[in-house]
């Protein structure tokens, strides 16, 4: 059988959890399917290079035309651009058009239930990938998480048949080390890691580490943030400014993936707030490294989590801050990185390229 992977979305090199799932997915699948026959749809003028075993194992097919103007012939004009296979599997709203059985990932619906989350140039690709249709077009949708699928089949009335939940996993790098502390990270500090955003409620995190602050308890504490800065940031950067604590949280910016699994096995714990999860990738990757983890009581992070981090109403500032403190200056915290080490062990990314093979081979002929 000939698979079609449109990796499009990988040609900027970037870091975010749909991108991670695309690239751990096409590694692992070309890793353990000798059976099937690849091609790499990856269209563009500047592309990030790929890995060269994706290259010796698959065929990359490439159009060699500007994708937006791909989107829009793909949008406005029902005609195929891609070459003939016997299945397409899409890892993202790309759009696509084609006449071959394709299976569609869809990670979250943030964009249709927290529109004000998005700047007008997101709010303009959703309207241009033309959703509802590719949802309904696609001959089957994976969703990242149980929470997905429910949200798919309540907001936009997909049928529950026509849905599989293939979670993600978490990369082998991380894992608990024995690191030292670099120069800047001599004091023990709470961590956020992600992109800075309105829907990760990184402002919550610095009112919360104020209160902290305030207090006799833990006068030493400093707060990291590490991501790049997304759409709508200005806020969480007013916020920061405003702090009275400012010299004592650290911009970090975006993180390098060597200093990815240093930063979690540093930190006292994860503290991730987020309003919208389809999945929520960070956590469980400082669990792996025995980090424990804060986060909130919201869409999937409830699934993901369970009983093995400390769930928390992300609107509620004394309540995250009271956590936090108890969680740095009781047993819990123990108990939090021993059950997170536990909970990690659920996930892993050959799990989730197996299931997701044995989903592509229901459509052999």
């Amino acid at each position: 059988m000939k698979i079609l992977i449109d990796i499009r979305l990988l040609s900027k090199g970037g870091q975010s959890g749909i991108e991670e799932y695309t690239k751990h997915l096409v590694s692992n699948l070309l890793a353990i399917d000798d059976n099937n026959s690849y091609q790499l749809f990856y269209n563009g003028w500047k592309k990030h290079p790929l890995p060269q075993n994706w290259l010796d194992r698959a065929e990359v097919i490439d159009r060699k035309m500007p994708n937006k103007l791909f989107d829009l012939s793909s949008r406005f004009f029902n005609r195929s651009l891609v070459p003939q296979a016997d299945l397409v599997f899409s890892p993202h709203l790309n759009i696509l058009k084609t006449k071959m059985p394709r299976i569609l990932t869809i990670h979250d619906l943030s964009f249709i239930h927290h529109p004000h989350f998005f700047p007008r140039e997101s709010k303009a690709w959703h309207w241009l990938q033309d959703y509802k249709n590719q949802i309904k077009e696609a001959s089957l949708i994976t969703a990242v998480s149980n929470f997905t699928k429910q949200d798919l089949i309540e907001t936009l009335k997909v049928p529950a048949d026509k849905i599989r939940v293939v979670p993600l996993g978490i990369s082998d790098e991380f894992k608990v080390l024995n690191v030292e502390r670099p120069s800047s990270l001599q004091h023990p500090f709470i961590l956020y890691l992600g992109t800075i955003e309105p829907r990760k409620n990184v402002s919550a995190i610095i009112k919360a580490f104020n209160i902290i602050k305030a207090g006799n308890d833990l006068k030493d504490l400093k707060l990291v943030l590490a991501g790049r800065l997304g759409w709508l940031y200005q806020e969480t950067l007013k916020t920061y400014e405003a702090s009275p604590y400012k010299e004592d949280i650290i911009l970090w910016g975006p993180v390098k993936k060597e200093d990815r699994a240093l930063l979690y096995n540093l930190a006292e714990a994860l503290i991730f707030p987020s309003f919208f999860e389809g999945f929520g990738l960070p956590p469980l990757e400082a669990q792996a490294c025995g980090c424990p983890v804060i986060a909130s009581q919201r869409t999937s992070l409830t699934e993901v989590l369970g009983d093995s981090a400390r769930l928390i109403d992300p609107w509620r500032i004394h309540d995250l801050a009271g956590t936090i403190e108890e969680v740095l200056t009781t047993n819990l915290k123990d108990k939090l990185r021993e059950a997170g080490l536990i909970n990690k062990q659920k996930f892993s990314w050959k799990k989730s390229a197996q299931q997701l093979l044995n989903i592509f081979q229901e459509y052999e002929a």
